[in-house]
């Protein structure tokens, strides 16, 4: 029996009068390696947002960690790797400092950083296969390097849950399958990930569940088939304009769920 670390139940969310997802009921439990797929604008980014407490719910509920997310304080539970982030900033910083900005959450800015910190970090470090660039500055990194950075600044704080948003949006297709094998062994040592993507493609060999997003609803919520590994992968399942037909870039016969 697994232990669910994400269970929204009948939730309505959105933007102050607007409502981008309504009726969500989704649970991520540990283990899991999901996949949150969808077209344009369907509320993809939105649903990760609710479960970090970025967007606010209307109505419905939402637990963390068998705990309601009002009273749930272990937020470096949870990393977040954002979409189109950019490493660094106008003053140069190291691989390192970029990761162990990580340890934030876990006692705050105005202190020394502990032993336990350090071998945090070098560990996040390892886990992403990054640790012979700890010197190096963060704005000289591939994008690909780049993103592995992020992922290593989240597990900096020990986080059991991994969310990421387009993690191998613009990378190179060697760097792509360097990420995904990434997460794939983070799976295995324990954490759980979630990842919003346009292609399942690169992800089929580690995933055990897609939540596909689809007119402001979850349309399908179960195994990665071929069918729906192929499906997700179209490119016309990623170019909708209007909620009214976001739905139909579903295939009819996906829609209900296995």
């Amino acid at each position: 029996m697994t232990s669910p670390l994400v269970h929204l139940n009948r939730a309505t969310i959105g933007y102050d009068d607007s409502v981008v997802l309504s009726d969500v009921d989704v649970t991520i439990n540990q283990g899991d390696f999901t996949a949150i797929v969808g077209p344009n604008g369907a509320g993809k980014s939105t649903l990760v947002k609710a479960i970090l407490g970025l967007v606010g719910l209307s109505s419905g509920s939402l637990e963390l960690f068998g705990a309601p997310a009002r009273e749930f304080g272990d937020r470096w539970r949870i990393g977040y790797v954002p979409q189109r982030q950019t490493v660094g900033g106008p003053i140069p910083a190291t691989v390192r400092e970029v990761v162990a900005s990580g340890r934030l959450s876990r006692g705050g800015v105005l202190r020394w950083p502990s032993s336990t910190d350090r071998v945090a970090i070098d560990t996040a470090l390892q886990r992403v296969g990054i640790e012979h660039l700890a010197r190096r500055s963060v704005h000289l990194l591939s994008g690909g390097q780049q993103r592995r950075v992020l992922i290593a600044r989240a597990l900096a704080g020990d986080a059991d849950l991994l969310l990421l948003d387009e993690p191998t949006a613009g990378v190179d297709v060697e760097s792509q399958a360097a990420l995904v094998d990434v997460l794939g062994e983070l799976r295995r040592a324990g954490v759980t990930v979630a990842v919003v993507t346009h292609d399942l493609q690169p992800f089929a060999d580690y995933l055990t569940r897609v939540l596909w997003v689809s007119r402001g609803q979850i349309g399908y919520d179960g195994a990665p088939t071929p069918d729906i590994i192929a499906a997700a992968s179209e490119p016309f399942a990623h170019h909708d304009h209007s909620t009214e037909t976001s739905r139909d870039s579903m295939p009819n016969d996906l829609r209900t769920g296995p």
